[in-house]
């Protein structure tokens, strides 16, 4: 029996290597594969149903996960909007990448001097570029406002959108700090479409650019502002919702209209012929909102426990899918450790581009081909507000424990929870992170708090912090 199961193990790793071989050969031969990462804002860890939403309507979200890998187990870089994105943009920690916390209006970063995400960081446009890739950002930035930290100027050839975390959908314009500041964007030049839903003006932008670039590589980056506030799902999506109480039937409408517009894309890659060479890859930036712009909710963490601004899982634990036809199996689940970050260097191997080596994303390409592949990341680290962790919200997860320090919960309607200032946790018996075990285990308690430790100095050093 031993002989046959070492028999079987190293047929098993013969047949994946060859799989390997195979993906490769099926991207040379076919040229280099297109890219769209689309990403969606404040949506809820359960929110389509090919993660258990019963009461939503998510066809096209739903067909990426049929038609590819979904991902049980992802994390979000940070749980709130400039963090995540700066975990996706250069495959690293937000605090590597140089950007703790979200970035202010230009008014405030003037004063404080917190541009965005750093210029000497390499986004993941830039790491295509010299491939030959023709990049674009369609929707949202919020990673810095100087034209040097705009995307034009952090690598993106193309850009069409708000620069700012949030727009009126109508209006285009930014209501929530500060002066309101019409926000809608081609390149540096400031473009008006008043009254045109912004969801229908990145469908048509995206497909504008598969089409004027069909005859070289193109990397989207489609950054949905959606359905983060304000809820403005279209009429015929709050038609279909209304039995839905609020603020449920608002964020449904929202988030029905931003899987309509995800459909459109997607049939029209089919139609160009595009679809099999083009990667999709769609996940949330973090959990759903319970600020009072957001009516206090509208969004589902299922089981989990938490929401945006909290290193609960229902604030980082996000939907996530990759879709490649041909040469990723599709209909599949993978539960393993995955990160936000992991993005990068699965892209850059997909697309054989140059990567750097300093990254802390992995590739995901060995879980994607084989399920029995373990998770890439033995620990997984994160820190929210600043590098200063006697205040910044962190936690670390090794196996099926995880430890949070400075536990921030939001709760809806203004209040604030009183929590412990060390929160421990096995996921594997409490999913829901309902129990506490830091008192009663301060063993592992110790053991996870020493590798927070030694992980932040670490990246303090690095960061001159």
């Amino acid at each position: 029996m031993r002989i046959f199961k070492k028999l079987l193990h190293v047929g098993l790793g013969i047949l994946f290597f060859s799989l390997s071989l195979t993906v490769l050969a099926q991207t040379t031969d076919k040229g280099k594969p297109n890219v769209i990462v689309i990403m969606t804002d404040d949506q809820g860890s359960i929110d389509l149903n090919s993660y258990g939403a019963t009461d939503l309507y998510t066809p096209n979200m739903d067909r990426l996960a049929k038609e590819g890998v979904k991902f049980t187990q992802f994390y979000a870089g940070a749980p709130v909007c400039s963090p995540s994105r700066a975990a996706l943009m250069t495959g690293k920690t937000n605090l590597r990448a140089g950007l703790a916390g979200n970035v202010p209006i230009p008014e405030r970063a003037e004063k404080s001097g917190e541009h965005g995400l750093p210029t000497d960081q390499i986004t993941m446009a830039e790491m295509l570029k010299p491939n030959g890739y023709y990049t674009a950002l369609i929707g949202k930035w919020h990673l810095g406002h100087r034209e040097q930290n705009l995307p034009n100027g952090q690598g993106f050839d193309y850009f069409f959108g708000h620069q700012r975390g949030c727009i009126d959908n109508y209006s285009h314009t930014f209501y929530w700090d500060g002066p309101n500041k019409h926000d809608l964007y081609r390149n540096s030049e400031e473009v008006y479409y008043d009254g045109e839903h912004f969801t229908d003006l990145m469908a048509e932008e995206v497909k504008q650019v598969i089409n004027h670039r069909r005859n070289e590589p193109f990397f989207i980056y489609w950054a949905f502002n959606a359905p983060h506030y304000p809820y403005q799902g279209t009429t015929k999506w709050l038609d279909y919702y209304k039995d839905l109480p609020t603020p449920r039937k608002e964020y449904a409408a929202f988030v029905s209209n931003t899987d309509e517009k995800i459909g459109k894309v997607l049939d029209y890659l089919d139609e160009t012929g595009l679809a099999e060479n083009t990667i999709v890859i769609f996940q949330s930036d973090h959990g759903h909102s319970l600020e009072e712009r957001a009516f206090w909710g509208g969004g589902n963490a299922g089981p989990y426990r938490g929401s945006k601004f909290s290193l609960f899982e229902g604030g980082i634990r996000v939907p996530a899918i990759i879709r490649y036809p041909r040469v990723i199996p599709a209909n599949q689940v993978r539960d393993q450790v995955v990160m936000e970050m992991d993005w990068f260097s699965t892209i850059g191997e997909l697309t054989n581009s140059e990567v750097a080596d300093n990254l802390d994303g992995k590739s995901l390409m060995p879980v994607i081909l084989d399920d029995t592949k373990e998770s890439p990341h033995e620990v997984v680290y994160w820190q929210l507000g600043n590098y200063d962790d006697t205040n910044a919200q962190w936690a670390v997860r090794k196996g099926p424990w995880k430890l949070i320090g400075n536990v921030n919960e939001p709760s809806g309607q203004g209040e604030k929870n009183e929590l412990e200032k060390l929160f421990l946790v096995n996921l594997d018996n409490d999913i829901s992170e309902k129990n506490n075990l830091a008192k009663s285990n301060p063993k592992k308690m110790n053991e996870l708090l020493q590798l927070h430790n030694s992980w932040l100095k670490s990246v303090r050093t690095e960061m001159k912090q």
